[in-house]
């Protein structure tokens, strides 16, 4: 058996000292450290995939508007708990642009990043009536998801969509919510950490048993229009970013200006609320405010609980990168379509090594290179891969934390160098070695 790039000692013992049980279980924010920790002593360098951090420069549009606003003493105002107006008319706009839905500028709110977004959306649609009072995940998932709901004592049902593709997603949805407490449904499209997309056909059934059972359907557009597959980028034409949106009324979509701009550090997203959700009152919220509608209470009541607004500069920055990107002039997917081309190099190089595709197709098409992939070796469980290839300085998180029930991990392509690509593949071929099939 060949030696190892890190020495089994030493990543045994940090792995130790953090005290992990099962790395299985091990959250994205361990296995960063007790890498860091192991290539600091080692003097060998990792190949970091853990964490789903953008790893390009932010849009030069928006820290341009940004500086601009606070040069003219932005940064003196609280921001209206509205938002800024221009933020709001730009998200309205940019949906109709990018999704080919109508959206009053009123329900789009800015939040700072999509994390607050769902804490607020998760709150909300919690105590809306108080029969239903579980969040119903279409797993994998963002691992942090959950710990909102663990944070704020709510309960949720979780599956694992990888065998309830296309028409069997019919009847696994209405096994949870012919219950009766589920209040909302929540997945990513594109998916995090599998990289799937849902199909409208799938997006049809999930729409229409939200409006059937009264439920309301939070879309997580994190990695918005990054299907590389086709060119989601030209505004106001087809194709458009399929969404539920356009099979219900009862939804919140989430969007973010950390993947997509790679504005991360700003915190800046906007969850749009659907004109109809927007308007509509609820018993729950009735009795729990004294009055209000579920986008009134989602701002005046949830938001403002949480803060007093969102930077207010950031809001000018994300508006001045959605009109440019409205009106043509701004190609945003053009900027983070290196992120593909990162997961197809490095597909290839697991591949050849015999790891495989854990989520490997989208109802019989080969699944996208993007910004996640996911990886497994035959006869290895998630936890054991995610620790054997610490041995190799190779650091990724286990699909076990992001709801799925498959073996394998989930892979990042943002901090990939390109004098890592060599490394990978050097590594794996001492891993190959070392692990026959």
């Amino acid at each position: 058996m060949r030696n190892t790039p890190i020495e089994r000692k030493l990543i045994d013992e940090t792995i130790e000292a953090f005290q992990i049980a099962d790395f299985g279980k091990a959250t994205i924010r361990e296995v960063k450290a007790i890498a860091a920790k192991a290539e600091a002593e080692a003097g060998v360098e990792f190949i970091k995939m853990e964490m789903g951090v953008p790893g390009l420069p932010a849009s030069a549009v928006g820290v341009k508007a940004e500086i601009e606003a606070l040069q003219n003493g932005i940064a003196s105002l609280y921001p209206d708990i509205n938002g800024l107006p221009a933020l709001k008319e730009e998200a309205s706009r940019f949906i109709k642009a990018f999704i080919n839905v109508d959206l009053k500028p009123e329900g789009c709110v800015p939040v700072t990043g999509s994390m607050q977004g769902t804490f607020a959306s998760f709150l909300t649609c919690s105590q809306c009536d108080e029969k239903k009072d579980t969040i119903l995940f279409i797993d994998p998932g963002f691992p942090v998801q959950k710990q909102q709901l663990v944070v704020m004592g709510q309960k949720f049902e979780t599956f694992d969509v990888y065998d309830y593709r296309g028409d069997k997603l019919k009847e696994k949805l209405e096994s949870y919510l012919t219950k009766g407490n589920i209040s909302a449904i929540v997945y990513s499209n594109p998916n995090n950490p599998s990289w799937i997309c849902l199909k409208e056909e799938e997006l049809r059934i999930i729409g229409e048993l939200a409006t059937q059972y009264d439920v309301i359907v939070l879309e997580d557009l994190a990695y918005f229009a990054m299907d590389f597959r086709q060119d989601l980028s030209k505004p106001f034409q087809a194709p458009f970013q399929p969404s539920v949106a356009h099979y219900t009324d009862n939804y919140v979509l989430l969007i973010s200006g950390s993947k997509a701009f790679s504005y991360a550090g700003q915190r800046i997203g906007v969850s749009c609320i659907s004109d109809k959700l927007y308007h509509r009152s609820y018993s729950g919220l009735t009795k729990r405010y004294g009055g209000g509608t579920f986008g009134t209470v989602f701002i005046h009541r949830v938001l403002y609980a949480l803060s007093s607004g969102t930077s207010h500069s950031a809001q000018y920055a994300l508006a001045a990168m959605l009109k440019a990107a409205s009106d043509g002039q701004y190609n945003f997917l053009n900027e983070v379509k290196i992120y593909g081309e990162r997961a197809h190099k490095l597909k290839e190089i697991f591949l050849r090594h015999g790891f495989h595709l854990v989520y490997d197709n989208d109802l019989g098409n080969p699944v996208a290179d993007g910004f996640y992939f996911t990886i497994g070796y035959p006869g290895m469980t998630s936890g054991e891969l995610a620790k054997e290839l610490m041995y190799y300085g190779v650091s990724a998180i286990s699909l076990i934390t992001t709801g799925s029930h498959q073996e394998g991990l989930r892979a990042c392509t943002s901090f990939i160098q390109d004098h890592q690509y060599a490394q990978l593949d050097e590594r794996m071929a001492i891993f190959a070695e070392n692990h026959p099939v």
